[in-house]
């Protein structure tokens, strides 16, 4: 369950304006919720929506932050069939009562559209988190298909507002909680500051909730691997964004290879997957490994086949050490080779040496007097 900062006391006395900037700030300053000056919130005045203005964060946004424009003239921009993006900076700054103002966010169009005096959105993790794997369609449907409009991903700014404006025609706004945007992140939304803010914290929490509720048994796992590997073992568990993300990809990338060559010694060239099955998916790592070995092995004495480290799927990886100083060495590799990987991969696909390069190196006596202390 997110924690849920709102202070009633804090809150006393506030006008409208001041109370957007105290729930946007208890937005900003959640590093699960937004990072450096992303997610925006708005509030409708009269005829006019104050939106948080381009350049400032959420968490230590000011009055002047929010940048006032007039709503009709924000929702006349729905009816074009297309806007350049210049186009729409313009036309939205034509829209401010006060020029002065920072130009308005590229989502001021959708928060004209949505017919709610309080607006927020974050990029929040847990969401992107399910949304950003391959049932991510099937899981958010899951978790959020009573009450929330699910929408595919689509670039933001006016091509997004105008497929909200589409999907939303004959939606009844009251039936909804509010709206998930896959690979993006969440709006809720609420005539009551209070209220979008407490939507928002409650709508994250299902995805935390349903994430926690994948976990895995660490106890039995590090039995098993104890009883496979044949001494006691420490444990390192990553559930950083960047590890659930990679382990909520395909398992091709799992098993991509080493990011340095003499990283293998800690690491092995991949790691184990994790879904269900420990023991079986343990002694199928173990079979594999005793395969590799086979397939290149002259003189050489096998190591230990058990893994030095796992990927848990959709919740992150293991770092696999004799005590904790080598899982925590063991961790450091894992989280610089996952990120070389998922860089790798934007830039046309990452590639390690090769498997016989791989064994090689594994099995280099100099680099194995490494381990020794030699």
């Amino acid at each position: 369950m997110m924690l849920n900062r709102f202070n009633n006391r804090e809150a006393e006395g506030l006008d409208d304006l001041e109370m957007r900037v105290y729930t946007s700030r208890l937005l900003g300053v959640d590093q699960n919720l937004v990072l450096h000056g992303g997610g925006n919130t708005s509030i409708k005045i009269d005829d006019i929506l104050y939106v948080k203005g381009s350049g400032w964060d959420l968490g230590s946004i000011e009055k002047e932050g929010f940048s006032p424009a007039k709503i009709e003239a924000l929702l006349e921009l729905l009816n074009y069939n297309t806007l350049s993006d210049s186009d729409m900076v313009k036309y939205q700054r034509e829209a401010l009562t006060d020029k002065t103002a920072p130009n308005p966010s590229v989502e001021a169009i959708l928060h004209a559209l949505i017919p709610y005096k309080f607006v927020d959105h974050t990029h929040a993790d847990a969401v992107v988190t399910l949304s950003n794997t391959e049932n991510g369609e099937s899981l958010i449907e899951e978790v959020y298909g009573e009450k929330y409009l699910i929408v595919p991903y689509i670039m933001p700014g006016f091509i997004l507002a105008k497929e909200i404006y589409k999907m939303v025609k004959d939606v009844d706004w009251d039936s909804l909680d509010g709206i998930i945007l896959h690979n993006h992140g969440i709006f809720t939304f609420s005539n009551d500051a209070k209220t979008s803010y407490n939507n928002m914290i409650n709508s994250v929490s299902m995805a935390e909730d349903y994430l926690k509720g994948k976990s895995y048994d660490m106890e039995k796992l590090k039995n098993i691997l104890e009883d496979k590997k044949g001494y006691p073992i420490s444990l390192r568990v990553n559930t950083s964004y960047i590890a659930k993300y990679f382990a909520s990809q395909n398992e091709d990338l799992f098993k991509k290879g080493v990011l340095t060559p003499e990283h293998i010694i800690r690491t092995k060239r991949s790691p184990a997957l994790i879904i269900e099955n420990y023991e079986d998916e343990i002694n199928s790592y173990i079979k594999e490994y005793k395969d590799y070995f086979k397939r290149y092995a002259s003189s050489e004495i096998i190591l230990n086949p058990a893994p030095n480290w796992l990927v848990l799927k959709n919740y992150g990886v293991v770092a696999i050490g004799k005590n904790e100083k080598e899982a925590r060495v063991i961790e450091d590799i894992i989280m610089h080779t996952i990120e070389a990987i998922l860089r790798g991969e934007t830039l046309g696909g990452y590639r390690s040496i090769n498997e016989k390069d791989s064994f090689d190196m594994e099995y280099w006596e100099l680099e194995q007097n490494k381990l020794k202390g030699k």
